[in-house]
């Protein structure tokens, strides 16, 4: 694993498949009657977000107080941000209070990136999401959600996503979900398609690793798994479509459409899903969309994110590496392997 989470495109397959099997491990810890490790007492962790957010925010919160870290929470909105503070000055702010990894979310493209290779803070940094440009724990726990589905919870292990069809359908051009997915499926080995209105595809979509259709009805029959996105309307500045009833005609997927799809076939949406328009209550709620079960698996995806970054881990946490015991014991508590604490 390298120092920091940027982006998808930036795993290799053994990292990917390291964070799904760490995974694995952290989910078991949610069956527990007592929800709490060790590993990360005594870290400080800051979540730093400049874009609203539900899920994502309290589900890395959740993560971090799983793992014993002490979590400060920093928005925007009645910050020092509000009053003009620029992004270099809140990061010196945080260098300041000694933290050890920053959470962050922003609207801009590239801000996570410059953060991390800015010299202005000595910390981890995992991008949140970044403008329309990556969410690379979303791809994961999406990746995490696709293998336990397709392969199996326990088969899954030391497996990626190899000969596995994944549509993602709807506002790719603003959709730093859809990016992500793209980049990480294609490094697991997944055939990925795009299904989209040629107005929401972004400049330059040909050079993805991915095949493009227009046609959503063609593309069901031979999907594994299908990702609606949603139409992001607060990103848009134009028209890029006629109507919501012309959009759902086209796009959408309403019980219909789900019966075209295999039978061992997934639906999937990241959130928030605008029902009745790309996704109809009928598929929202039916057994095979994966809509809370993605959020379920985002808290263990992001628990072995934080483990195998700060942990101080090169491996699995069940392979038990060796531990100094003439480590100061506040320092081997922070790096004890998870199997120890088991």
């Amino acid at each position: 694993m390298q120092r920091h989470l940027i982006s998808a495109a930036d795993l290799t397959r053994d990292d990917a498949v390291l964070i799904l099997d760490t995974a694995e491990e952290m989910a078991r810890v949610a069956d527990r009657p007592i929800k709490k490790l060790p590993t990360l007492r005594g870290r400080t962790v800051v979540n730093l977000f400049f874009e609203d957010s539900t899920r994502t925010r309290i589900s890395f919160e959740a993560a971090e107080k799983r793992l014993s870290a002490d979590v400060i929470n920093f928005t925007a909105k009645g910050s020092s941000v509000s009053k003009g503070e620029s992004l270099k000055d809140t990061a010196q702010t945080l260098e300041a209070m000694g933290v050890d990894a920053v959470v962050i979310r922003h609207g801009a493209s590239g801000a996570p990136y410059r953060l991390a290779n800015s010299g202005w803070i000595d910390a981890a940094v995992i991008n949140a999401g970044d403008g329309t440009h990556q969410h690379p724990t979303q791809a994961l726990l999406d990746a995490f959600t696709l293998r336990r589905r397709l392969v199996g919870r326990d088969a899954g292990l030391g497996q990626d996503l190899s000969g596995r069809r994944v549509t993602l359908v709807g506002d790719v051009l603003h959709s730093r979900v859809a990016r992500s997915n793209v980049d990480l499926l294609h490094t697991l080995g997944a055939d990925v398609t795009l299904v989209a209105p040629p107005t929401l595809l972004p400049v330059g979509v040909e050079a993805w690793p991915c095949e493009v259709s227009y046609d959503l009805d063609a593309t069901l029959p031979k999907s594994d798994a299908v990702m609606m996105l949603r139409v992001q309307r607060e990103r848009m500045n134009a028209a890029f479509f006629p109507t919501e009833r012309e959009y759902a005609r086209r796009y959408g997927l309403d019980g219909e459409r789900m019966a075209r799809m295999p039978e061992h076939a997934i639906v999937m949406h990241p959130g928030p899903m605008v029902r009745g328009m790309e996704i109809t209550a009928e598929v929202a709620d039916s057994d095979r969309c994966t809509a809370v079960e993605q959020v379920a698996n985002g808290v263990s995806i992001r628990m072995a994110v934080l483990y195998l970054l700060l942990g101080g881990m090169e491996s699995a946490p069940q392979a038990r590496p060796p531990v100094s015991h003439h480590r100061p014991s506040d320092e081997r508590s922070a790096r004890t392997s998870f199997a120890e604490e088991k």
